[in-house]
């Protein structure tokens, strides 16, 4: 019984945490470039009542044993990598990858960011760069003087110049992808991701091109990727899964109560 009491309270303390995974990706079902998590949980140590394959007898051994498990914890948050609707806005630099791959994003510090959310601005030097400041990478300069910029599908940006009769290359948008996405590291917020030794090492190349990697559309945004039917049942189901747990604690609790009874 107090084995019961506290295996209840790991199930609920799981519960709790899944909840506050389902309320992250709610918050964020209207966050540019957003990828939904899911948690996944494990089984955790099993007491060995009767070990299975045990000797029973000399001559026989036990075949399914006697194991009593004592809970439950959350053990990783996946990464949901599924694709999110298309928003078209119309922005010149509002950008949206058709496909795999994450734009780059050189921080203050000096290090290479990841996002999927492509509502760039231009700074007051011309720079292209996300809604915090941080330059997209490679670094692309718009000049002051030019009367349109257009994106390809290959991440090339063109400008039109005054006195110029052919448009001006300025550039390359190129992206990256990595051998397992999902073990990027998303800590810092804002968009972002961070490499790790979990994702390796990310592989830069041309969108479109032979790598794998997605198409670039300009005047468009991709939405989050957070199913909020789903998350509304995955809310429910850990809801009832709390419940379940709380009564196998007061239930627990009965049991103890009618054995201390007996000793008065």
């Amino acid at each position: 019984m107090f084995r019961a009491l506290y295996t209840a309270a790991t199930g609920m303390l799981a519960q709790q945490m899944n909840l506050d995974n389902i309320a992250n990706n709610l918050a964020n079902s209207s966050t540019n470039g957003f990828r939904s998590r899911t948690l996944q949980f494990q089984d955790l140590l099993y007491q060995n009542v009767v070990v299975p394959g045990s000797a029973a007898t000399q001559q026989t051994t036990v075949s399914a044993g006697l194991q009593i498990g004592l809970g439950t914890r959350p053990a990783s948050s996946e990464i949901v990598q599924t694709e999110g609707d298309f928003n078209s806005t119309g922005n010149t630099f509002d950008l949206a990858i058709q496909g795999q791959g994450f734009f780059q994003v050189k921080l203050v510090s000096g290090e290479i960011a990841y996002t999927r959310a492509g509502n760039f601005q231009l700074d007051s030097q011309g720079n292209l760069v996300t809604s915090s400041g941080d330059a997209v990478q490679p670094g692309i300069t718009v000049p002051a003087n030019a009367l349109s910029v257009s994106i390809g599908t290959d991440g090339t940006v063109s400008a039109t110049i005054p006195g110029q009769s052919t448009a001006s290359q300025l550039g390359q948008i190129q992206l990256a992808m990595f051998p397992n996405p999902g073990g990027m590291d998303s800590s810092m917020g804002g968009n972002l991701f961070l490499a790790t030794t979990a994702s390796g090492e990310p592989v830069i190349g041309t969108a479109g091109g032979s790598d794998g990697l997605g198409t670039i559309q300009q005047g468009a945004l991709e939405q989050s990727n957070v199913n909020v039917v789903q998350e509304f049942v995955n809310m429910i189901l850990a809801q009832r899964s709390y419940e379940s747990n709380s009564r196998v604690v007061k239930a627990a609790d009965e049991m103890l109560q009618q054995l201390t009874s007996l000793a008065q």
